[in-house]
């Protein structure tokens, strides 16, 4: 079995770490939404692609999901004493990674390139990709403040703004990886993992060529919603402002065209025969990952579903 996931966000990075630890990296390779790397204190920064490796690498702060364990934030606040931007946390550990990355994109490297060498050195033997190499941002469309990028509306305005739109600048740029085509031609199955459909994983769909490269192709999803709300993230906030009742059902409709299946939460099966008029199948199992434990029994889950969808 040959598997692609596409992951954003902490929801993401946990079901990428329970498809690590059962399939073999000649079997799995991940591609990572960066649609909300943005430029801090002259760095490059991509949260979504450093919280998958740092989960992956075992490195992973896992009581906020993000940012590094162990951390210490003696840079930060000496920066913000002296008038800096204290709104994003770059603690010393994390600032590393972004000195380092930093350095080899202004020498002409590709993220790609820098992700998979991090990646060697954090001893992740699966293969990471970045959605692409070209710079795409997220812009959020809200009532109280018109366009902000993603983090400025996500960190430091903590999702408080009303949502009315997104829009991907610099997405017309953009070109999948020649490495990562062929891993999707390769692929058997493709796997949504449970990020939020507007934010984390249209920015990898709307890649050009992306979405052709998956066209014939299996795919499932994962529900990133149980009841009416997110574990984490304002993905459920976002379809409600943009007049969706958030659900599992409206994250199937925004994936119908794209997915044969969806596994969804057992606490949500009453909504199986609305998914089944989209055309979508429905496989019902308990989608909360509180554990290790329950990354790898999900992820197993997953597989199975996908096989049987396949026959």
């Amino acid at each position: 079995m040959k598997v692609v996931a596409l992951a954003g966000g902490v929801g993401g990075a946990k079901l990428a770490d329970g498809l690590v630890r059962i399939l073999s990296p000649d079997e799995l390779a991940i591609v990572v939404n960066t649609g909300d790397d943005f430029t801090h204190f002259g760095l490059h920064i991509s949260p979504d692609l450093d919280t998958v490796c740092y989960t992956l690498a075992h490195l992973a702060n896992t009581k906020t999901g993000w940012g590094m364990k162990n951390e210490t934030w003696k840079a930060l606040k000496g920066a913000t004493q002296l008038g800096g931007p204290g709104w994003f946390s770059l603690g010393d550990r994390d600032l590393g990674t972004h000195l380092e990355r930093t350095r080899r994109l202004a020498e002409g490297e590709t993220l790609t390139s820098i992700t998979q060498s991090f990646c060697q050195k954090w001893g992740i033997k699966h293969t990471i990709y970045p959605m692409c190499d070209q710079p795409v941002a997220t812009m959020i469309n809200t009532r109280e403040y018109g366009w902000l990028a993603f983090q400025d509306y996500f960190v430091n305005r903590k999702c408080m703004p009303t949502v009315l739109g997104f829009e991907f600048k610099g997405i017309q740029r953009s070109k999948v990886d020649e490495d990562l085509s062929q891993k999707i031609r390769e692929a058997d199955h493709i796997i949504i993992c449970p990020s939020n459909p507007w934010v984390s994983i249209d920015p990898i769909l709307k890649v050009n060529g992306f979405g052709k490269l998956l066209e014939g192709k299996r795919v499932i999803a994962v529900s990133p919603i149980i009841g009416n709300h997110t574990i984490k993230g304002p993905a459920a906030k976002m379809f409600s402002e943009m007049g969706l009742q958030p659900s599992s059902l409206s994250v199937a409709e925004h994936y119908k065209g794209l997915i044969q299946s969806i596994v969804i939460d057992e606490s949500d099966q009453d909504l199986i025969p609305a998914i089944s008029r989209c055309g979508i199948i429905s496989y019902v199992t308990d989608i909360f990952m509180k554990s290790p434990k329950d990354r790898i029994r999900l992820a197993n889950f997953v597989l199975k579903s996908a096989a049987i969808c396949r026959e």
